[in-house]
């Protein structure tokens, strides 16, 4: 029975939780404090706060924790998957329908409409990384990195995992 309860408690966060983890919170609290009462608001704040410190999305790395206090390991791979179904079938349905929709006249208009905005998207999250890095790092650093990057990709042909590595290790060492 309380593998179900895990099931649960980790779908309908997964299903009602349009935009991710934060609005996917609220509803994790509920089920797990409110209604299930496997932890109280302080432990919870507690998962939430370990959560928020480890990378990736927040439901699935919650869903491990309290899976795993709630019912063991088996409990622990429930959650998770409770929680990346409603997705992951989402998704398989709509890569359905565009495959249906693959080479007609709509599919291609769709893709023509959806091209400008993807580039003004990538561009604005350009710019905002590159003021951002300006203010954090300072002009030098920005500068050295883009042209280090550049060349390192461009000419050099370093695969880009690569250069990911050295920014990361360029960052720690000089950059504080």
């Amino acid at each position: 029975m309380i593998y179900l309860e895990i099931f649960m408690a980790f779908l309908i966060p997964g299903i009602l939780g349009y935009g991710g983890g934060p609005s996917s919170i609220p509803l994790v609290e509920r089920e797990v404090v409110g209604t299930y009462e496997w932890m109280t608001t302080a432990e919870f704040a507690e998962v939430l706060a370990l959560g928020n410190a480890l990378p990736g999305p927040i439901l699935t790395k919650m869903g491990a924790y309290i899976g795993y206090e709630a019912g063991g390991i088996p409990g622990s791979i429930i959650a998770i998957s409770a929680s990346v179904l409603p997705s992951l079938l989402l998704m398989i349905f709509l890569a359905a329908v565009l495959y249906k929709l693959k080479g007609t006249n709509k599919f291609k208009t769709l893709t023509l409409l959806i091209r400008p905005v993807i580039a003004i998207l990538l561009g604005v999250i350009v710019f905002d990384f590159l003021f951002s890095s300006l203010e954090v790092s300072g002009t030098f650093h920005t500068v050295f990195l883009i042209g280090l990057a550049y060349v390192l990709l461009q000419i050099v042909k370093v695969h880009p995992a690569l250069v990911i590595i050295i920014g990361l290790i360029y960052g720690a060492v000089f950059i504080r």
